[in-house]
Order: C-alpha cells, then structure tokens, then sequence
C-alpha cells in the first residue's frame, strides 16, 4: 500500500482534493492530509493543490519550511501539483506585486489581459471560471484513457508560460493560448481541478496514483 500525502499548507480544497484521490485509490493506497515534514518525506507521492492568491501560499509555505519538502521531495518521487500548486514551481509570479516561485520549472505566472473580446466580440471574464477544452501537447501516463480537446474545471486570472515547449502537458485557450498542464521528469501540474472535473479528472488522479514517476 503505497502512502500518498496531500501537503497542507492552509489551502481551502485540501478536503476535496483528498477525498477524490480516497475516492479512486478504495483500499489500495493510504491518503493523508500532512503539514508535518517529516510526514510528508515518508510519503511514496505527493499532491500539492492550492487556490488562492500566491502571496500567502508562497509565505504559508517558507512559515512551515513546506518549500523546503517539495525541494526535496521533487527530486525522486512522483509530484502533482493543481492549481497553485502549479504556479508555485514557476520562477516568478506577476500575482500580489511579484512573488518568487520556488523555480523548479522553467515559466511564469502572468494575469490574463483585461478586455479582450472572443470571436463573438463579448469580453471575457476575469476570472475564467468554468469547464474548457484540455489540448494535449505529448503523450503522457496520466493522460490515459482522457481524450484529446476534453473539457476540465477551471477558476484563475493567473496563467502560466512556459519558457520550454517540452514542458507542456497541455494547453487551453481563453484570451490566449496558455499551458494548462506542466510535465517534466516525476513531475505533472495542472492549472485546472481535477478533483472537480467530473470522471476525466477523476481518472486523471486515478493515473497518478498508478504512476511510477516516468514518462
């Protein structure tokens, strides 16, 4: 039974998150919710969801030396981060007046741009909250059994760009093209919700939980 950590830092989802990997694991893995380092180092996965601004989940992280576990746990076990928990591996975020990420992937984190219209001509809302189309970008473990152009839950105003192609898990369209999904090594993060993205997030989790860590 492998054990698989969802790291607390103060997050609102965590309950959601751990109850949809409960939910696909049954009795094969053991979920926890875990602030302790110690805790979360023993774990054989982590899952680091967030939402919120990254201001106070960057400083809830350095207060509980949680920056320092991911470091540490990114370099050989299986990670997967949603939401802000893909913002925060990027160098730099624009959010809360410029905040340093913890740098693991190579992009930064920019606010989509203010009254730009679609082909419609209607403005798009800020934040984008909803279901969109998921494209993906390369073959990957846990895109099995999801089809290509699905739709996934969404809620930001902040997008990530990635400064290498090969990074890119998926991208999704509003206002621009962005990366919706980040893969390197034993990595993968996703802007969108999974837990809240019906049963294509739900098998997305299910993914992980069966992943080793490779590509």
């Amino acid at each position: 039974m492998a054990k698989i950590a969802v790291l607390d830092y103060g997050s609102s989802n965590l309950r959601s998150v751990s109850k949809a990997l409960e939910t696909v694991a049954g009795n094969k893995d053991e979920i926890i919710i875990a602030d302790n380092p110690k805790i979360i180092m023993s774990a054989d996965k982590i899952v680091f969801p967030g939402q919120g601004a990254i201001g106070q989940c960057m400083q809830n992280l350095r207060d509980k030396k949680l920056d320092e576990v991911i470091i540490s746990c990114i370099k050989n076990k299986p990670f997967l981060g949603i939401c802000l928990g893909l913002q925060s591996l990027m160098q730099h975020s624009d959010e809360d007046g410029g905040i340093k990420g913890l740098g693991l992937l190579e992009g930064n984190v920019i606010r989509f741009s203010e009254n730009k219209k679609d082909e419609n001509n209607n403005t798009y809302k800020i934040p984008s909250m909803g279901w969109n189309r998921v494209y993906q970008q390369k073959e990957h473990p846990l895109w099995q059994g999801i089809d290509d152009g699905c739709r996934f839950y969404f809620v930001h105003s902040y997008y990530v760009q990635m400064k290498n192609d090969i990074d890119i898990a998926s991208s999704t369209e509003y206002t621009c093209r962005y990366t919706s999904a980040a893969s390197r090594d034993n990595i993968f993060a996703t802007q969108f919700h999974p837990e809240k993205s019906q049963q294509d997030g739900l098998t997305l989790l299910k993914n992980f939980l069966n992943w080793n860590g490779n590509d």
